[in-house]
């Protein structure tokens, strides 16, 4: 089922009428009266409010009242205070699909859909960098979003720098944790991946057409059942999950506060003022400083990991030399 954050339906006039009236019960005639709708359709109404995680009492002859919202990452939830112009304004949530990644890429050169936010609850065919699969069960927060980008195709390259930034950013304000981050795009804590990012970007005559950026991130997740599946595959290096830590936030909370954070700095790359998300990264970065071998398409390279460059690449010393490298899988040897 998709649901969306825009269209004016018969579920959301019940719910918001149910949430604007949650310290007394609404009978059922009084919902239709209001709302203009049969009593029937209110009572499916109920039952999908109901479907969708929100808890809503019924007692007869006194009728329905809404005593707890849903943990669902539902599209009117998100778009409810949101504090951004674009990001996130419209919202899309799906219970399961293969990728959001894929449905966002299909809607992404319309440029009604700028600052879309797709979400699903799970996703069976989910993607990660170099076309590896991301393994996404229920609880974790998994989502697309649309981008129309004004900056310059140079700083393509530094775009999953700065969306990876801005996550850890929301993290520390609601979670009130630090977040590693490890290049080019990853999230850790203590060592272990917590989150991270795909871009994929269309370009027309040397202009940015599109961005689909994709998260993923390990809000409450079984860490032991993933580490199962994924502790054979390349470049595993742990699963950390939010759920762990002593510091308990609404999923809900943590979205939003990531597409405002992520709005700030895309503001800073379409004017590019980046030497702000370079340095701030850097700080965070689990990265800079370590012993790194990076197996790239050119083969594998060893080195210290010395600073990113102004477009994101990695700058890499070995026996006197610097290489630079744009993307690559990286591990790290030692501190």
């Amino acid at each position: 089922m998709i649901y969306n954050s825009f269209t004016d339906t018969g579920l959301l006039k019940v719910l918001t009428f149910l949430k604007t009236h949650n310290t007394e019960y609404l009978s059922g005639q009084d919902l239709s009266d209001v709302l203009r709708i049969s009593r029937v359709a209110v009572w499916k109404h109920i039952k999908k409010i109901q479907a969708l995680g929100y808890t809503v009492e019924s007692k007869q002859k006194k009728g329905y009242k809404l005593t707890a919202n849903s943990e669902l990452l539902l599209p009117w939830e998100i778009t409810s205070g949101l504090e951004t112009k674009t990001l996130g304004q419209q919202a899309y949530y799906l219970n399961s699909i293969d990728s959001t990644q894929n449905q966002a890429l299909k809607m992404a050169n319309d440029s009604k859909n700028d600052g879309v936010i797709i979400i699903a609850e799970k996703q069976t065919g989910g993607r990660g960098r170099s076309g590896r699969k991301w393994i996404s069960p229920k609880g974790g927060i998994w989502f697309s979003i649309i981008l129309h980008p004004k900056f310059d195709i140079a700083n393509t390259t530094l775009f999953p720098i700065a969306s990876s930034l801005a996550l850890a950013y929301a993290i520390e304000k609601t979670c009130k944790i630090s977040t590693e981050l490890k290049w080019p795009n990853d999230l850790t804590i203590k060592g272990k991946k917590l989150a991270g990012m795909l871009v994929d970007a269309s370009f027309e005559s040397n202009k940015i057409e599109n961005l689909v950026l994709g998260v993923g991130i390990n809000f409450n997740v079984d860490v032991k059942k993933m580490e199962k599946i994924l502790k054979k595959t390349s470049n595993y290096y742990g699963i950390a999950s939010l759920n762990e830590q002593k510091n308990k936030i609404k999923a809900i909370k943590l979205v939003q506060s990531f597409l405002v954070e992520l709005e700030k700095i895309y503001g800073l790359l379409n004017t590019n003022q980046t030497k702000e998300i370079i340095s701030e990264w850097t700080k965070r970065s689990s990265t800079i400083g370590k012993k790194v071998e990076i197996n790239t398409i050119n083969g594998k390279i060893k080195g210290q990991a010395v600073k990113i460059d102004d477009d994101g690449g990695l700058l890499i010393k070995n026996k006197g030399k610097i290489n630079k490298i744009i993307a690559g899988d990286i591990i790290h040897l030692s501190k």
